[in-house]
């Protein structure tokens, strides 16, 4: 008899994105005629910086070529990548990282699902809420989030409430959690966190002994002086954090995928026998087990980034779709909407209208404006009348989308 692992079947039957994929393809069949503008799921539009396609076309000729050809490459990553976002990523902004801390991947998301394979299942976790799915999802397989309550929350995880009322800068745990994850820029609010706001996780961690894992993927888009782009900004945040990141949202990799993690060699968790082990090994010993590492054409894609054009192409791309959360944010607003984020972050968030679930507002805005957005309440319950929009979109679109959605509140 095969036995299954149990804690699948506590998720709920659908991941927030499928779901929101299944309504949407509904309503198209229902309405082929309809001109649907999809700002929903945070997938990119504009296509890849030239100086990477260029870069793809100079690697698929090096596998062309016998004296050229690259079969399997390190697990970890390759140098001639790694040197580079350690040189312009970390160093430059005065941050002491190795290239062995640098663990290239296929991006983010797989990286913070798999993060807890070397991490215990007794840990206690805590939550920002609302929060991206997959953080909660993965540790509910691996059996860290007790059961499903009523409310929507886990009764094993610690929730940690980021709405209005608090400025949406969650409050320290009370409960004294192994792990936290943090993202910043937030994905689903757009809001940040100072250095000064940082800071005090990261001193609650050295105190606590917790480990912080801090989620990076949208740094590029920022844009204000206070605004870390990186945890390791903060003093003794190599003592106790992780960092991911990620190349699909800045420049483009959705489709080709590519991100990369940070695991100071100085973070350190501890056996059952009480002795001190180095996280470092434990996520290169699974990382050269479980993964064959990120292919040799995507990393010279990535690679090409680094260079000064690659920068200035980048840029522009960010550029573009803050100009779009821009147009986005004062429409919302002068429609009369309470919504937060789209000035460091590609993704606005808009309190629904009085007496509407995120749900109904989704339903709504597909039905009577063609427009396709994320219901909150699918990253948490304190996302709850709240919704989320992305700047992901091309400008012609964006321009149209808002003026449809300021008919929407007259």
């Amino acid at each position: 008899m095969v036995r299954i692992n149990d804690n699948f079947i506590k998720l709920p039957s659908s991941y927030l994105f499928s779901e929101v994929a299944r309504k949407v393809k509904v309503f198209m069949e229902a309405h082929p005629e309809a001109e649907v503008i999809r700002m929903g799921i945070g997938d990119v539009t504009r296509p890849l910086c030239p100086i990477v396609t260029d870069a793809l076309h100079k690697a698929v000729d090096d596998e062309s070529r016998a004296q050229s050809f690259h079969g399997y490459g390190p697990e970890q990553g390759y140098e001639f990548l790694i040197s580079r976002i350690v040189e312009c990523d970390y160093r430059r902004r005065g941050i002491d990282i190795a290239n062995d801390e640098i663990f290239i991947s296929d991006g983010a998301k797989s990286d913070t699902g798999n993060i807890g394979d070397i991490l215990s299942t007794a840990n206690r976790v805590a939550v920002t809420d609302p929060v991206y799915p997959v953080y909660i999802d993965t540790n509910v397989m691996a059996g860290r989030a007790g059961s499903l309550m009523s409310d929507g929350r886990w009764s094993e995880i610690e929730y940690l409430p980021c709405t209005a009322e608090n400025g949406f800068s969650p409050d320290l745990p009370s409960e004294e959690p192994d792990m936290i994850y943090l993202c910043y820029p937030n994905n689903p609010t757009g809001t940040t966190l100072t250095r000064g706001e940082l800071a005090k996780w990261v001193r609650y961690c050295r105190e606590k002994g917790a480990l912080l894992l801090f989620d990076a993927a949208y740094e590029a888009f920022i844009r204000e002086d206070d605004v870390p782009h990186s945890i390791y900004e903060i003093e003794g945040a190599k003592d106790v954090a992780i960092e991911f990141r990620s190349f699909s949202k800045t420049a483009g990799f959705t489709g080709i995928r590519l991100g990369y993690t940070v695991v100071p060699k100085t973070l350190l968790g501890y056996g059952a026998d009480g002795e001190k082990v180095s996280l470092n090994q434990l996520w290169r010993r699974r990382q050269t087990t479980k993964f064959n590492g990120a292919s040799y054409l995507t990393q010279r894609g990535a690679e090409a980034l680094y260079s000064e054009e690659g920068q200035r192409q980048l840029r522009e791309t960010i550029d573009y779709y803050l100009g779009n959360a821009d147009i986005m944010r004062k429409s919302l607003l002068d429609a009369g909407y309470e919504c937060v984020g789209g000035v460091n972050s590609p993704y606005i968030w808009i309190r629904t209208p009085e007496g509407m679930t995120s749900w109904e507002f989704f339903d709504y805005l597909l039905e009577e404006f063609h427009i396709v957005g994320t219901p909150g309440s699918g990253f948490g319950p304190s996302g709850e009348g709240y919704f989320r929009l992305t700047a992901f979109n091309t400008r012609e679109n964006t321009i149209k989308a808002m003026a449809r959605l300021m008919e929407s509140n007259k």
